[in-house]
């Protein structure tokens, strides 16, 4: 299943944002291809506000699981969370082969 996450940071999180950068990177790149799409959500001012993902996990269960261990869900970065399951058909323009 394929799933939209859209994680808004708390207010002034910006600093610590990027204090545990490094550890949610590094949990980014252990999921690999389960990862389809990932990146910053921005303000009017181009200010860092929160996450867009869009996701790949068996089901629901495991996707919030992942959450659970997430540095920014831990570290209390991410305030609100929002999940739709999603059916991607197309990345960087190519058909997605299911």
């Amino acid at each position: 299943m394929q799933f939209l996450v859209k994680a808004y940071d708390g207010p002034d999180m910006l600093e610590k944002r990027m204090a545990v950068r490094p550890r949610h990177l590094e949990g980014m790149k252990a999921l690999g291809r389960q990862i389809i799409a990932a990146g910053g959500l921005l303000d009017e001012d181009g200010k860092m506000k929160g996450s867009a993902l869009v996701m790949e996990f068996p089901d629901r269960d495991a996707l919030d699981k992942y959450l659970e261990n997430e540095p920014y869900v831990i570290e209390g970065v991410w305030q609100k969370i929002d999940i739709e399951i999603m059916n991607v058909v197309l990345v960087n323009g190519e058909k997605v082969q299911k």
